[in-house]
């Protein structure tokens, strides 16, 4: 069977190598470019988009998909909602792997966001803010005057920076927490502003925040494709394999 695994999330790494010697799946990744220079998977990856709905469904059939494991960040929603709907057009099994979101705990003090726009309307001029929400978004901060933005890239930083106060930041991760309470220690961090992904790859930074006391601004995720998902590893695994 040849498997398309839409990727670019920890859990999609370890599905890829969990059918990498399978002779029975032929898993195809596919990146959508986001990080400029991905670890490899281990399996035959493609990075880019596809080019909209008529090409996604030109590519399954073209390359033969006999299903689709969306495995893809929880903000890649636009890219779920489309490989959902044109998988049910064309009767090719899909299934979304969707890790559960971080909730709040005790010591925690978050503040939940629509979107990146609405963290003016919390975050007091002044402040110096840590911003983990990448480089896609950052144009929706445009009106954050009066606040030092510091900005974490995963690749190399540009010489430019796009919004009047701040700078970017560069970072490899993984983070433990230590070097998160470190890092905002040094930077002289009042808020934190991250995206609701879940999981523990990233999650170090909530941690050093609660450490910190430090205030965070938790921008929700995006609606989901309808439809049963899974949130385990194990599960992605067996539904693959069901349907050999």
């Amino acid at each position: 069977m040849r498997l398309l695994l839409l990727a670019g999330t920890m859990e999609a790494r370890q599905i890829a190598a969990a059918f990498s010697s399978d002779n029975r799946i032929k898993v195809i990744a596919s990146l959508a470019g986001a990080t400029r220079t991905p670890r490899a998977l281990g399996v035959p990856t493609r990075i880019g988009g596809f080019g909209g709905r008529e090409a996604f469904a030109a590519y399954l059939e073209r390359e033969r998909i006999g299903a689709v494991l969306d495995a893809t960040h929880p903000f890649a929603a636009a890219m779920s909602h489309r490989s959902a709907d044109v998988c049910h057009e064309m009767q090719v099994p899909y299934m979304q792997f969707l890790r559960p979101a971080w909730m709040p705990g005790r010591g925690d003090h978050w503040t939940f966001l629509n979107s990146e726009e609405d963290a003016a309307r919390h975050i007091p001029e002044g402040a110096r803010v840590f911003v983990a929400t990448g480089r896609q978004t950052l144009e929706r901060y445009g009106n954050m005057h009066g606040r030092t933005l510091i900005v974490r890239l995963i690749d190399s930083v540009p010489g430019h920076f796009p919004l009047p106060e701040g700078y970017f930041l560069p970072g490899t991760p993984p983070f433990t927490v230590e070097e998160e309470v470190a890092l905002f220690r040094r930077q002289e961090i009042d808020w934190l502003v991250t995206k609701n992904a879940g999981g523990n790859a990233s999650r170090a930074k909530l941690d050093a925040a609660r450490h910190l006391g430090l205030p965070v601004a938790m921008i929700r995720r995006p609606l989901q494709p309808e439809g049963p998902k899974l949130e385990t590893i194990s599960a992605a695994l067996s539904w693959v394999r069901r349907l050999l």
